[in-house]
Protein backbone atom coordinates (compact mmCIF):
# COMPACT_ATOMS: atom_id res chain seq x y z
CA UNK A 1 0.00 0.00 0.00
CA UNK A 2 1.15 3.39 -0.61
CA UNK A 3 2.45 5.60 2.04
CA UNK A 4 -0.85 7.56 2.32
CA UNK A 5 -3.14 4.76 2.08
CA UNK A 6 -1.23 3.25 4.98
CA UNK A 7 -1.46 6.59 7.64
CA UNK A 8 -5.58 7.06 7.06
CA UNK A 9 -6.22 3.16 8.36
CA UNK A 10 -3.36 3.23 10.82
CA UNK A 11 -5.09 6.92 12.24
CA UNK A 12 -7.67 4.53 13.42
CA UNK A 13 -6.16 1.87 15.25
CA UNK A 14 -6.50 1.04 18.77
CA UNK A 15 -4.14 2.78 21.09
CA UNK A 16 -2.05 -0.11 23.23
CA UNK A 17 -2.46 0.28 26.79
CA UNK A 18 0.04 -3.02 27.22
CA UNK A 19 3.57 -2.26 29.25
CA UNK A 20 5.00 -4.66 28.11
CA UNK A 21 4.95 -3.82 24.48
CA UNK A 22 7.82 -2.01 24.28
CA UNK A 23 7.62 -0.92 20.29
CA UNK A 24 4.18 -1.18 18.34
CA UNK A 25 2.56 1.53 16.05
CA UNK A 26 3.86 4.72 16.96
CA UNK A 27 6.90 4.83 15.34
CA UNK A 28 6.28 2.70 12.38
CA UNK A 29 9.59 0.98 13.50
CA UNK A 30 9.89 -2.42 11.80
CA UNK A 31 8.89 -5.33 14.10
CA UNK A 32 6.83 -4.64 17.22
CA UNK A 33 8.52 -5.67 20.25
CA UNK A 34 7.37 -7.84 23.59
CA UNK A 35 9.02 -7.50 26.78
CA UNK A 36 8.83 -11.51 28.55
CA UNK A 37 11.25 -10.40 31.16
CA UNK A 38 13.79 -8.46 32.24
CA UNK A 39 16.15 -10.52 30.17
CA UNK A 40 14.21 -11.98 27.05
CA UNK A 41 11.90 -10.03 24.63
CA UNK A 42 10.44 -11.04 21.42
CA UNK A 43 10.15 -9.20 18.42
CA UNK A 44 8.13 -10.50 16.01
CA UNK A 45 7.30 -9.35 12.02
CA UNK A 46 5.01 -10.34 9.06
CA UNK A 47 6.40 -9.35 5.59
CA UNK A 48 5.22 -11.12 1.89
CA UNK A 49 4.70 -10.14 -1.98
CA UNK A 50 4.52 -10.97 -5.34
CA UNK A 51 7.17 -11.96 -7.13
CA UNK A 52 9.90 -9.86 -8.23
CA UNK A 53 12.30 -12.02 -10.16
CA UNK A 54 11.46 -15.14 -12.53
CA UNK A 55 13.09 -18.06 -10.69
CA UNK A 56 10.79 -19.44 -8.29
CA UNK A 57 13.78 -20.72 -6.44
CA UNK A 58 15.82 -17.00 -6.24
CA UNK A 59 12.02 -15.49 -5.28
CA UNK A 60 11.38 -17.73 -2.12
CA UNK A 61 15.37 -16.96 -1.26
CA UNK A 62 14.32 -13.11 -1.68
CA UNK A 63 11.18 -13.12 -0.22
CA UNK A 64 12.93 -15.00 3.35
CA UNK A 65 16.04 -12.56 3.19
CA UNK A 66 13.07 -9.37 3.19
CA UNK A 67 11.15 -10.40 5.85
CA UNK A 68 14.45 -11.44 8.15
CA UNK A 69 15.67 -8.11 7.57
CA UNK A 70 12.69 -6.66 9.67
CA UNK A 71 14.17 -8.38 12.93
CA UNK A 72 18.05 -7.63 12.27
CA UNK A 73 17.14 -3.95 12.33
CA UNK A 74 16.06 -4.33 15.64
CA UNK A 75 19.04 -5.97 16.89
CA UNK A 76 17.10 -9.24 17.16
CA UNK A 77 18.59 -12.40 16.69
CA UNK A 78 15.55 -14.56 14.04
CA UNK A 79 14.81 -18.05 15.37
CA UNK A 80 11.10 -19.30 14.31
CA UNK A 81 9.05 -18.56 11.29
CA UNK A 82 5.73 -19.66 9.24
CA UNK A 83 5.57 -19.53 5.91
CA UNK A 84 2.77 -16.92 4.29
CA UNK A 85 1.94 -18.57 1.07
CA UNK A 86 -0.77 -17.53 -1.62
CA UNK A 87 -1.10 -19.43 -4.51
CA UNK A 88 -3.03 -20.58 -7.59
CA UNK A 89 -3.11 -24.10 -7.27
CA UNK A 90 -6.26 -24.83 -9.77
CA UNK A 91 -4.36 -23.18 -12.71
CA UNK A 92 -0.36 -23.64 -11.95
CA UNK A 93 1.70 -26.05 -11.48
CA UNK A 94 2.55 -27.19 -7.89
CA UNK A 95 6.04 -27.78 -8.67
CA UNK A 96 6.82 -23.94 -9.31
CA UNK A 97 5.40 -23.65 -5.35
CA UNK A 98 7.85 -26.38 -4.45
CA UNK A 99 10.35 -24.61 -5.87
CA UNK A 100 9.62 -20.90 -4.04
CA UNK A 101 9.35 -23.01 -0.85
CA UNK A 102 12.43 -24.63 -1.51
CA UNK A 103 14.43 -21.10 -1.75
CA UNK A 104 12.52 -20.24 1.10
CA UNK A 105 13.51 -22.98 3.88
CA UNK A 106 17.57 -23.25 2.06
CA UNK A 107 17.63 -18.93 3.18
CA UNK A 108 15.58 -19.66 6.27
CA UNK A 109 18.25 -22.73 6.89
CA UNK A 110 21.00 -20.38 6.35
CA UNK A 111 20.47 -17.99 8.85
CA UNK A 112 19.48 -20.38 10.86
CA UNK A 113 16.09 -19.92 11.60
CA UNK A 114 13.40 -22.68 11.91
CA UNK A 115 10.49 -22.86 9.40
CA UNK A 116 8.06 -24.52 11.62
CA UNK A 117 4.68 -24.27 9.62
CA UNK A 118 2.68 -21.56 8.12
CA UNK A 119 -0.83 -20.86 5.76
CA UNK A 120 -1.84 -20.91 3.12
CA UNK A 121 -4.59 -20.13 0.34
CA UNK A 122 -5.57 -20.14 -3.29
CA UNK A 123 -5.28 -16.89 -5.20
CA UNK A 124 -5.34 -15.98 -8.63
CA UNK A 125 -1.60 -14.12 -8.03
CA UNK A 126 1.26 -16.20 -5.90
CA UNK A 127 2.90 -14.22 -3.38
CA UNK A 128 5.20 -15.59 -0.57
CA UNK A 129 7.22 -14.35 2.75
CA UNK A 130 7.26 -15.00 6.34
CA UNK A 131 6.21 -14.11 10.12
CA UNK A 132 9.32 -14.34 12.17
CA UNK A 133 9.92 -14.36 15.45
CA UNK A 134 13.18 -13.25 16.88
CA UNK A 135 14.61 -12.70 20.60
CA UNK A 136 16.55 -9.71 22.11
CA UNK A 137 17.16 -8.09 25.26
CA UNK A 138 15.01 -5.69 26.10
CA UNK A 139 17.91 -3.24 26.81
CA UNK A 140 19.66 -3.74 23.44
CA UNK A 141 16.21 -3.51 21.37
CA UNK A 142 17.29 -1.14 18.17
CA UNK A 143 14.49 1.35 17.50
CA UNK A 144 14.13 4.32 14.32
CA UNK A 145 13.28 6.47 17.21
CA UNK A 146 16.94 6.55 18.72
CA UNK A 147 19.17 9.13 15.61
CA UNK A 148 20.64 12.31 17.66
CA UNK A 149 21.98 15.43 15.99
CA UNK A 150 25.47 15.07 14.49
CA UNK A 151 25.14 11.01 13.73
CA UNK A 152 26.62 9.69 10.74
CA UNK A 153 24.23 7.98 8.43
CA UNK A 154 25.42 4.30 7.26
CA UNK A 155 24.04 2.39 4.25
CA UNK A 156 24.87 -1.57 3.91
CA UNK A 157 23.30 -1.97 0.66
CA UNK A 158 23.15 -0.15 -2.47
CA UNK A 159 19.66 1.00 -3.68
CA UNK A 160 18.19 0.24 -7.01
CA UNK A 161 16.66 -3.09 -6.50
CA UNK A 162 12.88 -2.00 -8.02
CA UNK A 163 13.80 -0.12 -10.73
CA UNK A 164 16.15 -3.40 -11.51
CA UNK A 165 12.80 -5.64 -10.81
CA UNK A 166 10.61 -3.69 -13.39
CA UNK A 167 13.28 -3.91 -15.68
CA UNK A 168 13.08 -7.49 -15.49
CA UNK A 169 9.45 -7.77 -15.81
CA UNK A 170 9.66 -5.87 -19.32
CA UNK A 171 12.68 -8.18 -20.54
CA UNK A 172 14.81 -4.43 -20.43
CA UNK A 173 17.77 -5.61 -17.67
CA UNK A 174 20.96 -6.97 -19.01
CA UNK A 175 21.16 -10.43 -17.61
CA UNK A 176 24.54 -9.05 -15.85
CA UNK A 177 22.32 -6.10 -13.98
CA UNK A 178 19.50 -8.50 -12.72
CA UNK A 179 21.72 -10.94 -11.54
CA UNK A 180 23.57 -8.15 -9.47
CA UNK A 181 20.00 -7.41 -8.07
CA UNK A 182 19.59 -10.77 -7.27
CA UNK A 183 22.74 -11.22 -5.21
CA UNK A 184 21.92 -8.22 -3.72
CA UNK A 185 18.39 -8.91 -2.33
CA UNK A 186 19.84 -12.52 -0.92
CA UNK A 187 22.40 -11.26 0.86
CA UNK A 188 20.94 -11.25 4.29
CA UNK A 189 21.92 -8.54 6.75
CA UNK A 190 22.96 -10.55 9.72
CA UNK A 191 26.32 -9.27 9.36
CA UNK A 192 25.19 -5.84 9.08
CA UNK A 193 23.12 -6.54 12.04
CA UNK A 194 25.86 -8.01 14.32
CA UNK A 195 28.35 -4.96 13.26
CA UNK A 196 25.79 -2.83 14.25
CA UNK A 197 25.03 -3.94 17.38
CA UNK A 198 28.24 -3.99 18.61
CA UNK A 199 28.98 0.00 17.31
CA UNK A 200 26.65 1.46 19.88
CA UNK A 201 24.66 2.63 17.27
CA UNK A 202 21.43 5.12 18.55
CA UNK A 203 19.28 3.90 15.15
CA UNK A 204 18.20 1.35 12.71
CA UNK A 205 15.90 0.43 10.07
CA UNK A 206 16.21 -1.87 6.99
CA UNK A 207 15.27 -0.34 3.43
CA UNK A 208 12.40 -1.54 1.73
CA UNK A 209 8.78 -0.55 -0.09
CA UNK A 210 8.95 3.22 1.11
CA UNK A 211 12.94 3.73 -0.37
CA UNK A 212 15.57 5.38 1.14
CA UNK A 213 14.31 8.42 1.67
CA UNK A 214 10.52 7.41 2.82
CA UNK A 215 12.44 5.08 5.83
CA UNK A 216 14.52 7.91 6.50
CA UNK A 217 11.72 10.11 6.94
CA UNK A 218 10.29 7.69 9.67
CA UNK A 219 13.60 7.77 11.21
CA UNK A 220 13.95 11.08 11.25
CA UNK A 221 10.13 12.02 12.23
CA UNK A 222 10.10 9.41 15.08
CA UNK A 223 13.70 10.73 16.56
CA UNK A 224 12.44 14.81 16.12
CA UNK A 225 15.35 15.20 13.76
CA UNK A 226 16.69 15.71 10.39
CA UNK A 227 18.75 14.78 7.97
CA UNK A 228 21.27 15.62 4.66
CA UNK A 229 21.91 13.11 2.40
CA UNK A 230 25.03 13.74 -0.10
CA UNK A 231 22.95 12.07 -3.41
CA UNK A 232 26.41 11.38 -4.77
CA UNK A 233 27.59 9.09 -1.44
CA UNK A 234 24.62 6.90 -1.69
CA UNK A 235 25.55 3.64 -3.48
CA UNK A 236 23.57 3.08 -6.71
CA UNK A 237 23.67 -0.70 -8.12
CA UNK A 238 25.62 -1.00 -11.59
CA UNK A 239 23.02 -0.70 -14.65
CA UNK A 240 20.24 1.56 -12.37
CA UNK A 241 21.01 4.82 -14.25
CA UNK A 242 20.85 3.32 -17.55
CA UNK A 243 17.44 1.81 -16.50
CA UNK A 244 16.16 5.13 -15.40
CA UNK A 245 17.08 6.68 -18.60
CA UNK A 246 14.89 4.11 -19.99
CA UNK A 247 11.76 4.91 -17.52
CA UNK A 248 11.74 1.57 -15.95
CA UNK A 249 10.88 3.19 -12.11
CA UNK A 250 7.68 1.24 -11.13
CA UNK A 251 4.72 2.98 -9.80
CA UNK A 252 5.82 2.68 -6.03
CA UNK A 253 8.85 4.55 -7.03
CA UNK A 254 6.96 7.59 -7.79
CA UNK A 255 3.96 6.93 -5.14
CA UNK A 256 7.05 7.46 -2.35
CA UNK A 257 8.50 10.69 -4.01
CA UNK A 258 4.99 12.39 -4.20
CA UNK A 259 3.70 11.09 -1.10
CA UNK A 260 7.33 12.97 0.22
CA UNK A 261 6.66 15.77 -1.77
CA UNK A 262 3.22 16.38 -0.19
CA UNK A 263 4.37 16.20 2.78
CA UNK A 264 7.36 18.84 2.52
CA UNK A 265 9.38 16.51 3.66
CA UNK A 266 12.21 16.95 1.43
CA UNK A 267 13.94 19.84 0.35
CA UNK A 268 15.70 18.76 -2.88
CA UNK A 269 19.12 20.63 -3.64
CA UNK A 270 19.56 22.12 -6.80
CA UNK A 271 20.99 20.12 -10.21
CA UNK A 272 19.14 16.62 -8.38
CA UNK A 273 18.25 15.47 -11.44
CA UNK A 274 13.99 13.81 -11.30
CA UNK A 275 16.41 10.32 -11.77
CA UNK A 276 18.80 11.27 -8.48
CA UNK A 277 14.80 11.79 -7.08
CA UNK A 278 13.41 8.42 -8.20
CA UNK A 279 16.66 6.71 -7.37
CA UNK A 280 16.36 7.68 -4.02
CA UNK A 281 12.93 6.90 -3.60
CA UNK A 282 13.28 3.41 -5.08
CA UNK A 283 10.88 0.86 -4.14
CA UNK A 284 13.06 -1.71 -2.67
CA UNK A 285 12.96 -4.84 -2.16
CA UNK A 286 15.50 -6.66 0.41
CA UNK A 287 17.43 -3.67 1.18
CA UNK A 288 19.96 -2.64 3.28
CA UNK A 289 20.02 -1.28 7.10
CA UNK A 290 20.52 2.37 7.11
CA UNK A 291 22.21 2.92 10.47
CA UNK A 292 22.80 6.49 12.46
CA UNK A 293 25.46 6.28 14.29
CA UNK A 294 27.49 8.41 16.88
CA UNK A 295 29.97 10.33 14.49
CA UNK A 296 32.97 9.39 16.69
CA UNK A 297 31.93 5.71 16.21
CA UNK A 298 30.94 5.65 12.19
CA UNK A 299 34.69 4.71 11.16
CA UNK A 300 34.98 2.21 13.12
CA UNK A 301 31.75 0.49 11.95
CA UNK A 302 32.76 1.38 8.46
CA UNK A 303 35.74 -0.96 8.95
CA UNK A 304 33.69 -3.64 10.84
CA UNK A 305 31.27 -4.09 8.17
CA UNK A 306 34.07 -4.18 5.80
CA UNK A 307 35.96 -7.18 7.50
CA UNK A 308 32.64 -8.78 7.81
CA UNK A 309 31.98 -9.00 4.17
CA UNK A 310 29.16 -6.63 4.17
CA UNK A 311 28.34 -5.56 0.55
CA UNK A 312 29.03 -1.64 1.62
CA UNK A 313 29.06 0.58 4.43
CA UNK A 314 28.88 3.47 2.81
CA UNK A 315 28.33 7.19 4.79
CA UNK A 316 25.35 8.63 3.02
CA UNK A 317 24.93 11.80 5.41
CA UNK A 318 24.41 12.94 9.05
CA UNK A 319 21.37 13.61 11.34
CA UNK A 320 20.76 17.44 12.27
CA UNK A 321 18.86 19.54 14.27
CA UNK A 322 15.60 20.68 12.39
CA UNK A 323 12.23 20.82 14.24
CA UNK A 324 10.42 20.19 11.38
CA UNK A 325 12.15 16.63 10.43
CA UNK A 326 13.13 17.64 7.04
CA UNK A 327 15.49 15.97 4.94
CA UNK A 328 17.63 17.61 2.84
CA UNK A 329 19.43 15.94 -0.44
CA UNK A 330 22.17 17.78 -1.47
CA UNK A 331 24.38 17.15 -4.87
Amino acid sequence: MSPQALAQVLRQMPLITDPNVLIGLSTSDDAAVYRISDEVAVVLTADFFTPVVDDPYQFGRIAVTNALSDIYAMGAKPVLALNLVAYPSRTHSLDVLEEILRGGADQAAAAGVSIAGGHSIDDPEPKYGLCVLGIVNPGAVLSNAGARVGDKLILTKPIGTGIITTAIKHDAAPAEVASEAIRVMTTLNAAAAEAVVKSGANACTDVTGFGLLGHLHEMVAASGVGAVVHIHDVPLIDGVRELLALDEAPGGTYTNRDHLNAEDAVEWGENVSEQDQLALCDAQTSGGLLISVPAGKSRALQHTLADAGVICAAEIGEIVSDKDCKIQVRP
